[in-house]
C-alpha cells in the first residue's frame, strides 16, 4: 500500500468502527429509536458533503446517474444495520455483517476475474478464525429475524463497496449517494412516525453518526477503493470489529480478555498476511 492508501484506509475504517459505537450507543441506552436515528443519520450526512462538495467542482464527463445504485445499497445498508441492532447482540452482529460482506465482495471479485493466492486465502482464513474467537463464545442465540436483517445489510454494504471502486470523484459520489439515499429515510421514518422519539443526546449521536462518521468517512472510503481489488477490500474490513471493541475499552471502560487479545492479533495477522500477498490479477472493476 502506498502511503496515501493507507491513510485513507486506515480513516475509513476509524469511521465504520465509531459508526458501530455511535449506533449501539444511541439505540441500546433507548435514546433515539431506530427510524429517527436513519434519517438523521442519512440528512446529516447528505448535508455535510453537499457543504463540502460545494467548493469541489464536478469533474467532467462524471455522470450522476451512475450513483443510483450505490445509493440504494447505503440505504438499504442504512435500514437493515440499524433495526438488526434492535434484534441481535453486538458481537454475532459483527460476525454476520462482515461475514455477508465477504461473501458478497470475494463472490463478486471472483466472478470479475480476481485470483486472490495462496497468501490471501490463509490470510482470510486467519482472520476469520479470529473473528470467530471474538464474536462467538458467549453470545446469546439471536432470532432469525436479527439475522437475516444485518446479514442483509452486510450484503447491501458489500455492493456499496463494490459501487465505489468505480468512482472517480469520491467526494461528489458519496454526495450524491446520501442525497438520493436520504428520501428512503426519511420514509421510513414516515412508517414509523407514532412510535418515533428522541433525546437531545440521541439526536447528536445520530448527527454525528451520519456527518462524520458516515459522510466523510464514506467519501475517504471511496477514495481509497479504486486501488483495492474487491478481495484485498473485503479483508481489510475485518479489522473494524477489532478496532470497535479497542474503542469500547477505552471509551467505555469495557473489560479486556485473554479472549479479546488472541482474537485481535489473530485477525490483524491475518489480514497482513493478505496485505502482503502478490496484487490478485484480472477484473479490476467488479
Amino acid at each position: 500500500m502506498s502511503g496515501r492508501l493507507a491513510a485513507f484506509t486506515v480513516a475509513a475504517l476509524i469511521g465504520f468502527a465509531a459508526n458501530s459505537l455511535l449506533t449501539r450507543g444511541a439505540l441500546a441506552a433507548g435514546r433515539i429509536d431506530a427510524a429517527s436515528f436513519l434519517a438523521l443519520r442519512l440528512a446529516a450526512g447528505a448535508a455535510m458533503l453537499w457543504l463540502l462538495s460545494r467548493s469541489h467542482p464536478r469533474r467532467a464527463g462524471a455522470d450522476p446517474s451512475s450513483s443510483w445504485p450505490a445509493a440504494l445499497a447505503l440505504a438499504g445498508y442504512g435500514v437493515f444495520f440499524t433495526f438488526a441492532y434492535l434484534r441481535i447482540g453486538a458481537g454475532l452482529g459483527a460476525l454476520t455483517l462482515f461475514g455477508a460482506v465477504q461473501a458478497t465482495m470475494i463472490a463478486a471479485g471472483l466472478r470479475a476475474g480476481e485470483r486472490p493466492s495462496w497468501l490471501d486465502i490463509g490470510g482470510l482464513t486467519i482472520a476469520i478464525a479470529g473473528l470467530l474467537t471474538l464474536t462467538v463464545p458467549g453470545a446469546a442465540a439471536p432470532p432469525l429475524v436479527g439475522i437475516l436483517t444485518m446479514a442483509a445489510g452486510g450484503a447491501c454494504w458489500g455492493l456499496y463497496s463494490l459501487q465505489g471502486r468505480r468512482s472517480s470523484d469520491p467526494l461528489v459520489t458519496t454526495a450524491d449517494n446520501f442525497l438520493r439515499a436520504t428520501p428512503i429515510g426519511l420514509a421510513v421514518l414516515a412508517l414509523q412516525w407514532r412510535s418515533a422519539f428522541a433525546t437531545p443526546l440521541g439526536v447528536t449521536l445520530a448527527v454525528i453518526s451520519g456527518a462524520l462518521t458516515s459522510g466523510v468517512g464514506y467519501a475517504v472510503w471511496y477514495a481509497a477503493l479504486p486501488q483495492l481489488t474487491a478481495w484485498r477490500a473485503a479483508v481489510i474490513q475485518l479489522l473494524v470489529p477489532v478496532l470497535t471493541v479497542a474503542a469500547a475499552i477505552v471509551m467505555l471502560g469495557e473489560s479486556m480478555s485473554m479472549r479479546i487479545a488472541i482474537a485481535g492479533a489473530l485477525i490483524i495477522s491475518g489480514v497482513l498476511l493478505s496485505l502482503t500477498a502478490p496484487r490478485s490479477s484480472g477484473g479490476a472493476r467488479a
